[in-house]
Formats: structure tokens, C-alpha cells, sequence
């Protein structure tokens, strides 16, 4: 028998992933269980692994290229006999289509992890009369009242791809199909404008004569997964609520425990986290069926990647899990995130969000809400202050900015208010209690 692997939903919100390499080549031994592909999802890559004992017969998207999920990517053959059959298959395939390929089934994200490998019967047989096309296309002629099964497909595989649908509906097609996409560029080292000098030597002047040229780099699968992700915040109402901390305990803590390894982002994440204790209502988040609590504290905190995009990698509990031990796993979430190698509930189970540029000397700035959650704190640095004190002297205390970014569906201002006002008083007069 001949199996396909299918390009996997890795999370509950990727629609395509990247080939990063394959583990196996054509005609290679393939063992139940055994990793078989590398995937690129929004933010990690992924091993994939065989369901089935057998051969790899041919591979359908090359390293660096793109599927939608629920795509055919490669065949898997049960006996060497089976493999030229395989390629066969793919061949007539291959002659009824534009473009050489065999399409899956579209398989609906109900969990973060779905099977990936299949028997190929259905796709592979004349027997099912179903329409392959992209979900664009689908919502289109759902707009315009187009019978899909009216159509032939131009896309690559045979796949009903948007311009057909306008043709059909006496549109000039907006978008150009190009049969051969160009290899996108490698995740490990995304492409680069211009080469940074060197920091030994000052930059030279552009010569008159060689002037900077135009070019549009295409988005990587992180960047396109934040642009999705900012998009979707815009659709919810939101308030923001700025308050001064000062921060002059809190940095004399910060001076007696860092050499134990303890990070100022954990000592932040902590105090949220305590903080959210008390103030469910901060902690929870808008659905269309409500608003849900969290019984968890996970707070996520923001990490710009190499090359563009970021990251939100989640201190789980953070409320109950010991300063030392949250610092260590913060050291471990960012070591990893910028590998690629997080798990995807290490980036997507945060309730409440921090994003702190205070190290990049900005005193104040306002964050958008992540989807799924009520509210993101944005932290500015922490600067030395000419203040009033409460006796009426003058004196020099460090002082810092933070801005409160709530979701108006489910929380209030003086929910926000008195959020901020608790988390100040702790970290102002009761910094030890994040070291008990």
C-alpha cells in the first residue's frame, strides 16, 4: 500500500508550513515513528513523524517551499516494489494537472497537532469528484455564487487558485500565478538588505555611482504569522492606563540576587503574576460564549527574533514557581525560541503579556493586545527621577513608566487602575515577597 504524509496543523492557527529539510531521500528506509521531515510552523519547526513502516518513494515539496496544511508532501511506500508504482501514480497524475503534484483532502484544525500521514487512495484515485482549491478561492465563489466544480484549476497540482474564480466571474484576475515559486530563503538565515560594516572601522560613503536599489523581501513564515496575529487584534476595542513605578527596592533586590542567576524579566513576570492573584478579571479573556477565566497565571513575555518577527515565549504558573527556577526557565525559553525549538504550548498558552523595551532606553510606549488575551503591559526603562517625596524634600528616586493595554469587552479602567496600583505598591514596598 502507498501512504502520503500531509503537511501538518502544528498549532490551532497555521494554514501552511515550510519545508526546512528532509530527513530521509528518496528510496531511504523509513522506520514507524521515525522523523521524517522538518516543518516550519508560525514560530518553531517541528519533527515530523512516519505513522507507517516503509519506504520514502518520492517527495512532492522540496526543502524551502510551502504547502497549506492538509496538503500531500511525499509518498511513503510499504515495499521497494511499491515505489516505482508510487511515481506512476504521481505521473498521471501529473498529466491531467498544470503542474506535476497530488493535493490531499483539506483537513480542519480542530487541536494542535493533527495525523500527517494518510492512505493515499482517495487522493490518488479518479473515484472522488471533490474540488482542490485554496481557501481564498473557496470564499470567493462562495461571494460571487461560483460553482466550484465548474471550474479547471491553473494553480500548481491542479488547484483552484483565486484568478480562476474571477475569470469565471468576468473579472480581470488580480494576482499573477507564477507556476515555479523561487525558493523562499533559508529560516536559519533570513536575507539581508545590506551587510552590517565592520565595528572596527566606520562605514565607507555609498558611492554617487552606485546607488541603493528598490527590492521587496518576502515575508517569513514568523513574520506572516504576526501580521496575522496583529490584524486580528485590531477587531478588539481597547483603553490603555499609564502608571509611574518607582523602582529604587526593587533594583536593590535585583543588585543582591543577579549573580544567583535571577533575571530582571523574572522578577517582573513574578510580580505580574502575584499581582494577577487578585485580580482575576486581569488575568481572563473575550469570547463569543463569554469571557473566560484562567485558573493558570502564564505569563508570556516578548522576544524580537533574528531576523525579524518575535516571539512570545510563557513562564507557566509563574505566580507559584520559585524566582531561581523562573529565571533558569526563562534562560532556557529564550535559548530555545531563537533556535525555533519551542513546543507550541511554550509560546501560545499565555494569559497576560509583558513587553518590555526598557532596555533600549524607552521611557514609555503603548503594546497591542495579543489575540486570546485581555491585556499587555508595556515596560519602559527605569530613570532617575528629580521627585516630591511624601515629607515634602526634594530627592532623586529611579523611576519607571508602564502602560496597561486592556480589552474594553472584558475589563474596565478601574479594573485596570487597581491592577496597577497593587503591582506598584509590591514592587515599591514589598519586593522580598518575590524571593519567598
Amino acid at each position: 500500500m502507498i501512504h502520503d504524509i500531509f503537511m501538518p496543523a502544528l498549532s490551532s492557527t497555521m494554514t501552511e508550513g515550510k519545508i526546512v529539510s528532509w530527513a530521509k531521500s528518496p528510496g531511504d528506509k523509513v522506520e514507524k515513528g521515525e522523523t521524517v521531515v522538518v516543518v516550519e510552523s508560525d514560530k518553531a519547526d517541528m519533527d515530523v513523524e512516519s505513522f507507517y513502516e516503509g519506504y520514502l518513494a518520492t517527495i512532492l515539496v522540496e526543502a524551502g517551499q510551502e504547502a497549506p496544511v492538509g496538503e500531500a508532501i511525499a509518498l511513503i511506500a510499504e515495499t521497494i516494489e511499491e515505489i516505482e508504482i508510487a511515481k506512476q501514480q504521481v505521473s498521471s497524475v501529473s498529466a491531467t494537472s498544470p503542474t506535476p503534484v497530488i493535493t490531499a483532502p483539506s483537513i480542519p484544525v480542530t487541536q494542535d497537532i493533527l495525523p500527517v500521514i494518510e492512505p493515499i487512495s482517495v487522493a490518488l484515485s479518479g473515484g472522488s469528484n471533490r474540488i482542490v482549491a485554496s481557501p481564498r478561492a473557496r470564499k470567493l465563489a462562495k461571494q460571487l455564487g461560483i460553482n466550484l466544480n465548474t471550474l479547471s484549476g491553473s494553480g500548481p497540482y491542479g488547484r483552484v487558485v483565486t484568478a480562476d474564480v474571477e475569470r469565471a466571474a468576468g473579472k480581470a484576475p488580480t494576482s499573477v500565478l507564477i507556476s515555479t515559486p523561487p525558493s523562499p530563503p533559508s529560516p536559519l538565515s533570513p536575507p539581508s538588505p545590506l551587510s552590517p560594516p565592520s565595528p572596527l572601522s566606520p562605514p565607507s560613503p555609498l558611492s554617487p555611482s552606485s546607488p541603493l536599489s528598490d527590492e521587496t523581501v518576502p515575508f517569513n513564515t514568523l513574520q506572516k504569522a504576526v501580521v496575522q496575529n496583529m490584524t486580528a487584534s485590531l477587531t478588539a476595542p481597547t483603553f490603555h492606563v499609564g502608571y509611574t513605578i518607582t523602582t529604587d527596592a526593587l533594583d536593590a533586590l535585583y543588585q543582591q540576587i543577579k549573580s544567583k542567576g535571577v533575571t530582571m524579566t523574572a522578577l517582573l513576570a513574578k510580580a505580574v503574576a502575584m499581582t494577577l492573584r487578585h485580580h482575576r478579571i486581569m488575568n481572563a479573556s473575550y469570547t463569543d460564549q463569554g469571557i473566560a477565566y484562567h485558573s493558570a497565571c502564564n505569563v508570556s513575555v516578548a522576544v524580537a527574533m533574528p531576523g525579524g518577527g518575535l516571539i512570545t515565549p510563557v513562564l507557566q504558573n509563574a505566580d507559584r514557581v520559585d524566582i531561581y527556577s523562573l529565571s533558569r526557565s526563562w534562560k532556557d525559553l529564550v535559548d530555545r525560541s531563537r533556535l525555533k525549538q519551542l513546543q507550541p504550548q511554550e509560546y501560545n498558552s499565555g494569559t497576560f503579556t509583558l513587553s518590555n523595551l526598557g532596555m533600549y532606553g524607552v521611557d514609555r510606549f503603548d503594546a497591542i493586545l495579543p489575540p486570546g488575551q485581555g491585556a499587555i503591559l508595556a515596560i519602559g526603562a527605569s530613570q532617575p527621577q528629580v521627585v516630591a517625596t511624601k515629607e515634602g524634600a526634594i530627592a532623586i528616586k529611579r523611576q519607571m513608566q508602564v502602560n496597561l493595554t486592556c480589552d474594553h469587552r472584558v475589563i474596565y479602567g478601574s479594573d485596570g487602575a487597581s491592577f496597577l496600583q497593587e503591582l506598584a505598591d509590591l514592587i515599591e514596598n514589598n519586593p522580598q515577597s518575590l524571593v519567598m
